[in-house]
This record gives structure tokens, C-alpha cells and sequence, in this order.
């Protein structure tokens, strides 16, 4: 039997490496009031969820309502929809999945906090070598939060920027995260969840950039990065 919550979040902001545990498969896809409701088979739905829980689903933090052996089911919001891919979605969808940090685990990617700012559209996914580059393309408003060699995650893979040009990026997929994560499967034109840098928004905020302003490596180590 699943058992049912509200799912209303506790009072603390989740928080996720980027690292994917495991891609999930999308069983159902409903809508309740005016919240998208999602039943997601994974293999540790049973065995490390529970009521609550804020679990990264193509890397946007959605609770978790419910939960019984082998999946669970998760919300969003209108808002969230309209921000993310999920109006993308169909049954059958891979989607990558990671449950928020605990006190004491490691942190192996970067600070992503779950809240996607924007959709982004690939370029193009080629060979290179043994490993996939991916380019995508994104407003050019957020140009001021992309650096080479800066962080970006993108459906909530935590990943490093290879190069960047006003509203297009490119990284490098190692065939490891190919394998593991839906990435290695993207179509041109195809959508993807991206959000960038928490540490590029603060500094933004912090030093008064307008749009026409740009995070650079000597303004992170300016501020102390």
C-alpha cells in the first residue's frame, strides 16, 4: 500500500551534489489541482525514501508524497512546470535522480540547489574520443553567470563548462556519466533543466552587475572565491 503526506517541505533548504544516483523511469503522469503529480519507478525508491523527502528529479527539488516498493511520487507546481522541461514529460522518461545531501556525506560535484533557473536547448551531442561533448544554448540574460571552467548543472548533472560564448556552453560528458545519466541519449534541439553557479548568483547579487555585467576569474578571486 503507499502511503500519503501532504509532502510540505521542512523549514531548511535542500541541497545536492550534482552526482546522479540513479535514473528513474516515469510510470504516471497526473495532475492534481494545480500541481502536476509524478510516479517515478527507481531502485531505491523503498529502501531510502521516505515521506518528506526532497529528491532531485532532472535536477528540480521536488518532494516526495509518497512511496512504496520500487517507486514513489513526487509534486510540482505550475510554477515549476513552466521553468522546467517538465511539460516535456511522457511515460516512459528517464530522469535523473539524487536525494538531498545528509549531514556528513561527501561532496563531489558542486553546490546545487535544486531550484532550476531556466530551460536550455542542445546544440549538438558529438563523439570526442571516448567521451560526448554537448553544447546547448540558453538566454543570453544569464550570460553573466557562465565561466570557463565554472560549474553548471544541467538536468541536474553537476558539470564543468568547457567553453562559453554569449547564450551557448559546451562540457564534456565522460562515458561513465553517459552510461549513468540521461545525457548520453539527448536529440538536438531537445530541452534540458539548467541551473547555474549558486556561488556566480551571490557574487551578481552581491556587486551590483547589471545585465551587461560578467563573472570573471579575477572578479571570484576578488571576492574571496
Amino acid at each position: 500500500m503507499i502511503s500519503l503526506s501532504l509532502g510540505i517541505r521542512r523549514g531548511r533548504p535542500e541541497m545536492f551534489t550534482g552526482l546522479i544516483e540513479t535514473v528513474g523511469r516515469l510510470e504516471k503522469l497526473t495532475s492534481r489541482g494545480n500541481y502536476h503529480v509524478l510516479t517515478i519507478a527507481a531502485d531505491f525508491a523503498d529502501e531510502a525514501l521516505k515521506l518528506g523527502d526532497s529528491v532531485s528529479c532532472d535536477g528540480a527539488c521536488l518532494t516526495v508524497i509518497a512511496v512504496s516498493p520500487g517507486r514513489f511520487v513526487v509534486e510540482a507546481s505550475q510554477e515549476t512546470a513552466a521553468r522546467t522541461i517538465l511539460n516535456d514529460y511522457a511515460v516512459g522518461r528517464r530522469i535523473n535522480l539524487e536525494r538531498a545531501l545528509q549531514v556528513g556525506d561527501r561532496l563531489g560535484g558542486h553546490f546545487v540547489m535544486g531550484h532550476v533557473d531556466d530551460t536550455a536547448k542542445v546544440d549538438y551531442l558529438k563523439s570526442v574520443g571516448e567521451s560526448l561533448e554537448l553544447a546547448v544554448a540558453f538566454e543570453a540574460t544569464h550570460d553573466r553567470l557562465v565561466i570557463e571552467k565554472g560549474s553548471v548543472a544541467l538536468n541536474g548533472v553537476s558539470l564543468t563548462i568547457n567553453a562559453c560564448r554569449s547564450g551557448w556552453l559546451s562540457v564534456n560528458i565522460i562515458p561513465h556519466t553517459a552510461k549513468e545519466t540521461n545525457l548520453g541519449t539527448l536529440q538536438a534541439g531537445e530541452r534540458v533543466n539548467i541551473e547555474f553557479d549558486m556561488i556566480g548568483k551571490y557574487i551578481v547579487r552581491a556587486r551590483g552587475l547589471d545585465q551587461a555585467g560578467t563573472v570573471s576569474m579575477d572578479l571570484l578571486k576578488e571576492s574571496g572565491w
